[in-house]
């Protein structure tokens, strides 16, 4: 039975959710999530790309492509809001822009596999085939899905974030700040991703980049004072 297409709003605003298939990693080397990161700004086009069937090092062809893509800008299928890649899977809020656009940019992201199955001598699909949307439809929804995506990182090194358990909400902080394949740096003024994400809609939701890590520090110390919470009944 063929399934039904996505009834995705244009102007809507959406946290998408994308695992590799059977959970398998998806990214394996820093090369990786670089290359990714790169198709969220070169994919986000009604045009054609040929990022993803060149493997190793950005050579100088896609730098001049890349280039060009930045100076004419072109058609964009959606505002990459936000985003952070995990080993085995990728969270994106997206603004849909035009109507489509959201598959359409998915579509073109899953090329990715052909990038990989070339760099790892392998065959066969990478990711699921379906992507999860989420719609975010208030402002409680918007903060929740800033949060969520920018802290999932934690989970790498503290593992029972999932579970409210944070061991030190210090250097959980302080590792999110040095984690590399993220848009959160870019909120907090480390410039990172400038030409990968749209920064004035989370800039004007939370009023300015303090008050943007502050909404991700608060949630860790929330879970850090759960811990403390629970460590307390059990004693």
């Amino acid at each position: 039975m063929p399934r039904k297409p996505r009834q995705l709003e244009v102007e809507g605003i959406y946290h998408i959710v994308k695992r590799g298939v059977e959970k398998r990693d998806i990214f394996l080397k820093p090369q990786d999530y670089s290359r990714f990161i790169l198709g969220l700004e070169f994919c986000n086009t009604t045009s054609p790309t040929d990022l993803w069937s060149l493997v190793g090092t950005v050579p100088t062809k896609l730098k001049e492509q890349l280039q060009e893509r930045r100076r004419t800008k072109g058609s964009f299928l959606v505002e990459v809001l936000a985003f952070a890649l995990m080993p085995n899977h990728i969270h994106l809020i997206l603004r849909e822009i035009i109507p489509g656009g959201i598959s359409l940019f998915i579509r073109k992201l899953g090329g990715y596999s052909t990038y990989f199955n070339k760099q790892y001598k392998r065959v066969g699909p990478l990711f699921q085939s379906r992507f999860k949307d989420v719609p975010i439809r208030n402002d409680i929804q918007l903060h929740n899905a800033f949060v969520y995506v920018h802290t999932n990182p934690v989970e790498l090194w503290e593992s029972g974030w999932k579970e409210f358990y944070v061991r030190n909400p210090k250097t959980a902080l302080r590792k999110l700040k040095e984690y590399q394949f993220s848009s959160f740096n870019d909120y907090i003024g480390n410039e990172t991703f400038p030409s990968t994400i749209s920064r004035d809609f989370f800039l004007n939701f939370y009023g300015n980049e303090q008050r943007c890590h502050q909404a991700v520090e608060d949630w860790i110390s929330f879970k850090a004072r759960e811990t403390q919470l629970g460590s307390e009944i059990l004693e």
